[in-house]
């Protein structure tokens, strides 16, 4: 082991390139879009050092053309889960002892990959596949994605750099050893940055993972698969598989060695992982760490002494970028009589000024949603909204899937602050707004705060301090992640710390020291200078 007290680069934040007309990065994306639009893929299991190709596929296909296949994927059975996880235990004896700057090194290269030769790769294959716009893609696939691999890089050292007092007599050491056992890390279609990281931030502290992407996901998945194998992430660290979930989850929790998960993804499936795990507590050899971030019901409430534009400018981008398409996006509002009809009138304005199609036309803000599943319940939600007498749709609430998964970016106006899109995580680009009386401003943030089940990111506008103070501390418990005159979405990992509590999650604070502690089991070390040799303590003198 190399002797020296190292230190790692200093993390900074990834600059968001412009993608601007004739900007080298435009033409960069673009031609890597055309290159992997033309060019169909196949992505096998990675299992130890084995690409493993089962001959049970499912096709890629882009959710704005979902005819267009760009791919194909194969299928696990239990008997792959099974040897990725064996893979993974043999494997990590070797990672976990390897000292910390070698396995830093690797993600810190990761990271140089991905803002330089990967960068054009990564945001095409997030375009294609999940149908982001460029901008959207940038600050996810690269941005976020290279935070993450830095920040994790710098917040690990400071783990290891918190250490226990010591006297001249005693030296006390903490150790922060990687989990007994193996990490399964689940993760979403949304976020590209979220793939990655959930699986890197627990080998990062020294674990071994079985990673499984989202169906939906694993066109850019595989390119993270690329960048972590070109930067010299050993065999077995990260093993990959793809399928059933169920199975696949079934198998995992049924290991002895099954020490913790990283989720993203639904509350309700998180919750069955919660009781799953619970039932099979007697089996493990240590207690399973869980660490999820799950839904989201996130508001935007302004106070009359709001500014209208911005209220506006909120709206649309928290509830309509990437198709609301995140866990945080604006699905609900409340707005004062006061101010009602500016914001009715410039939101309407907005809405309409909206080009939607394909990501590789950079002049369009909205795209597809991600499958026919997701089309199908959101348009069902926009029917019942034309149909009921406490609601009304005042801009928006078209769509069509005979060439891609398209729906309008579609505002809702309720008389009833309970009404069912008020209330139920929709996961698409509908918002649904509540007018409430300028009097009520108490009462109106007592419902905020209890009309979810959620608690993950909420916003409130205001030019009143005392109205920010009040609304601040009342709604403590209604976001994880709290904005003050912006919208609820775009946390920047080592500047907004991410996650919620109640419904939506752990709170366990991607993009923090916070999220990394959670793979480590610490390991205290007492070492006596000079050792006692008589039992008698001076009191026995008596």
């Amino acid at each position: 082991m190399l002797k020296g007290f190292f230190h790692v680069p200093k993390a900074i934040n990834e600059p968001v390139k412009s993608y601007a007309p004739n900007s080298p990065e435009k033409t960069a994306v673009l031609t890597a879009y055309k290159k992997m639009w033309n060019t169909t893929i196949d992505v096998p299991l990675y299992i130890g050092s084995e690409e493993i190709r089962t001959g049970n596929t499912k096709n890629m296909t882009a959710p704005h053309d979902h005819k267009h296949v760009v791919g194909t994927y194969h299928l696990a059975e239990k008997s792959h889960v099974e040897k990725a996880i064996a893979n993974a235990l043999e494997s990590k004896t070797k990672w976990a002892t390897m000292a910390w700057e070698q396995r830093a090194a690797i993600f810190l290269k990761a990271a140089e990959l991905i803002a330089g030769p990967y960068r054009a790769k990564i945001n095409a294959a997030t375009m294609i596949a999940q149908s982001k716009n460029i901008y959207q893609a940038e600050i996810d696939a690269s941005c976020e994605l290279i935070d993450f691999l830095r920040y994790n890089v710098e917040f690990m050292t400071q783990i290891y750099n918190d250490q226990p007092k010591s006297d001249s007599s005693v030296w006390n050491r903490l150790e922060y050893r990687p989990l007994e056992g193996f990490v399964y890390a689940i993760t979403p279609f949304n976020f590209t940055a979220i793939a990655a990281n959930l699986p890197a931030s627990a080998a990062m502290m020294g674990n071994v993972v079985i990673w499984k992407p989202s169906d939906s996901q694993v066109f850019s998945a595989k390119i993270i698969i690329d960048v972590f194998k070109e930067a010299g992430l050993p065999d077995g660290v990260i093993n990959v598989v793809f399928g059933d979930a169920k199975m696949i989850s079934d198998t995992i929790f049924e290991s002895r060695d099954f020490a913790g998960v990283h989720f993203t993804g639904s509350t309700n499936v998180f919750k069955d992982i919660w009781k799953t795990i619970g039932n099979n507590i007697h089996h493990y050899k240590t207690y399973p760490r869980i660490v999820g971030e799950t839904g989201g019901k996130d508001f935007i409430i302004a106070h009359p002494s709001a500014n209208v534009k911005q209220v506006v400018t909120g709206i649309i981008r928290g509830a309509f970028e990437f198709q609301g398409q995140k866990c945080s996006a604006a699905s609900r509002a409340y707005i004062p009589q006061s101010l009602w009809n500016e914001v009715k009138s410039q939101l309407i304005d907005a809405v309409k000024s909206l080009k939607m199609g394909s990501p590789e036309d950079f002049g369009n803000f909205v795209t597809a949603v991600i499958h026919e599943g997701s089309f199908d319940k959101l348009t069902s939600f926009i029917d019942q909204a034309k149909n009921d007498a406490d609601a009304e749709i005042i801009v928006g609430g078209n769509y069509d899937k005979s060439v891609g998964y398209f729906i309008e970016p579609t505002v809702i106006v309720t008389t009833n602050p309970k009404y069912i899109t008020m209330e139920t995580e929709l996961f698409g680009p509908i918002i649904t707004i509540y007018v409430y009386e300028d009097k009520k401003w108490a009462e109106t943030l007592k419902l905020v705060d209890q009309t979810s089940e959620y608690a993950l990111t909420g916003a409130i506008f205001s030019k009143d301090r005392y109205a920010i103070e009040e609304a601040t501390i009342a709604l403590q418990n209604a976001a994880g992640n709290f904005y003050i005159n912006d919208k609820p979405t775009g946390a920047v990992v080592g500047m907004q710390p991410f996650g919620g509590a109640r419904a939506s999650g752990t709170n366990d604070k991607a993009g923090s020291a916070l999220n990394l502690l959670r793979w480590a089991s610490p390991r205290t070390i007492k070492e006596t200078f000079v050792t006692p040799e008589d039992y008698r303590y001076p009191f026995l003198g008596e």
